[in-house]
């Protein structure tokens, strides 16, 4: 179908939509002019995240169902179109669209297998599974960016921009000097496992500018890139379930007839399937995106109220324990691995909320969610400065502080910002804003442990 022709359905198909929203009487001709206005807005963008015409505008429309109960019933007596875009790719005749998705998952294949290829040339060509394992990402992810940048049509500059600051903390991690630990079976020093650990976040990070279109600064795109990192989350879990269960049941009938499998598995299979597994994964949640509802905020609902019950616990373990001095220091890590979670919980029933829909009792919870994660942090907090103050600091101890007191920051003001909205005194725009507004703070955190830690204790 040529470009024309498929304008020529797009606008039959808002003339259809226009005319079934006019015959109400509620709504005036200059609402009506203003909702399409905003609908057009909606399908535009939608077509520019990769949608063809028909899918922009039943997503468009579905998502208009939010704000106005008219446009909800329309959504609803159409909503039996919009199951038919979810084949992963068009038929044949569906002309240049379908054309397109089978290049896209043409491309995604091709990274898939260039990411394998380089894990396995890591593995055959570097010595120390330490030195293969802080540079795995390293040779993985940049797959994954170059599909972002060919599909977001990203500028060779912002590309180029991209890599020299990838490359920064790549160098770091195998040029500096670390020490490794003294004893017969000498491990990396703390400054290492540091830097190793939070190197991938950096790279990570720097994958969403690639991901956004080169974009950062869009708060709408930043927070296109939170919920495309929860919908990854929740699809490679599933394939990797889904290959475990095959990869096992294979081994145990190949095992019946003498045929070992584990040098297979450990050579070629693992190099390129968990590599191609985070690809398609990828691939997936772009491909569906919008057109059903996203499965990470749905999850929300039901991990917030425990999430809440887990985090009372926790403060009652940290408050009945005995001085704080005497603390695990496990279970403060454990304390931050906690607040980190209940973080991701708010950031993706935001991701998912109706900015125009009034507080609820869901919002309330949420705020008593923060609440608590502030009175555990709290006593988190106060724990690690009492055993600083008591045993010095260390690279470890360090790190947990900084961590702790980047949390805190986020979720301190995001409590305040949700203070207001539940009380009427601030839109729900604000508390959005300010946790895409967020996410560079820990880039740059996340840069310092990597960068700046290892010569400031001496690489130990």
């Amino acid at each position: 179908m040529s470009d024309a022709a498929r304008g020529d359905v797009l606008e039959d198909q808002i003339d259809q939509w226009r005319g079934f929203v006019s015959r109400r009487r509620a709504i005036s001709p200059a609402d009506v002019e203003e909702m399409e206005d905003h609908l057009r807005e909606r399908i535009a963008d939608l077509g520019a995240n990769g949608l063809d015409a028909e899918e922009a505008f039943l997503v468009a429309v579905k998502r208009m169902g939010n704000l106005d109960e008219v446009s909800r019933e329309f959504a609803r007596e159409h909503s039996h179109r919009l199951w038919k875009q979810l084949v992963l790719v068009p038929e044949a005749e569906d002309g240049a669209g379908g054309l397109s998705r089978w290049r896209e998952l043409g491309v995604v294949l091709a990274c898939a297998l260039g990411a394998g290829l380089a894990v396995k040339l890591l593995f055959t060509s570097v010595d120390g599974e330490i030195a293969q394992i802080r540079n795995i990402a390293f040779v993985v992810l940049p797959f994954l960016a170059g599909w972002f940048a060919w599909k977001r049509r990203v500028t060779w500059r912002t590309c180029a921009a991209v890599a020299a600051v990838a490359a920064v903390p790549a160098l770091a991690v195998n040029l500096y000097p670390f020490e490794a630990t003294p004893g017969p079976f000498p491990s990396p020093g703390m400054t290492a496992v540091l830097a190793f650990t939070h190197a991938p976040v950096l790279l990570w990070l720097l994958v969403g500018v690639l991901h956004t279109g080169g974009h950062w600064r869009s708060h709408e795109r930043r927070m296109d890139f939170v919920r495309f990192m929860g919908e990854l989350v929740i699809y490679l879990a599933l394939i990797m379930l889904g290959s475990v269960v095959l990869v096992g049941l294979t081994f145990a009938v190949l095992a019946l007839v003498d045929v070992d499998l584990e040098p297979f598995f450990e050579d070629w299979l693992l190099p390129f399937g968990l590599p191609g597994a985070l690809l398609v994964a990828a691939w997936l949640v772009e491909a569906k995106k919008s057109v059903v509802e996203n499965i990470a905020p749905v999850l929300t609902r039901v991990f917030t109220p425990l999430a809440l019950l887990m985090l009372a616990a926790d403060l009652v373990a940290l408050l009945v324990d005995g001085p704080l001095t005497t603390v695990d220091r496990d279970l403060l890590i454990l304390m931050d691995a906690i607040l980190v979670l209940v973080l991701f919980l708010l950031l993706y029933s935001i991701s998912a909320r109706d900015p125009m829909a009034r507080a609820g009792v869901f919002d309330w919870l949420q705020l008593a969610l923060v609440g608590a994660a502030l009175a555990v942090d709290a006593v988190a907090l106060t724990a690690m400065l009492t055993r600083i103050a008591e045993f010095g600091f260390t690279a470890n101890k360090t790190a947990a502080l900084g961590l702790n007191l980047v949390l805190l920051v986020h979720l301190v003001w995001s409590a305040w910002l949700m203070v207001g909205f539940v009380r009427g005194t601030r839109p729900f725009a604000a508390i959005e804003r300010w946790q895409t507004a967020y996410l560079p703070v820990y880039a740059v955190w996340a840069g310092l442990v990597v960068l700046v830690f290892p010569p400031l204790f001496g690489f130990a």
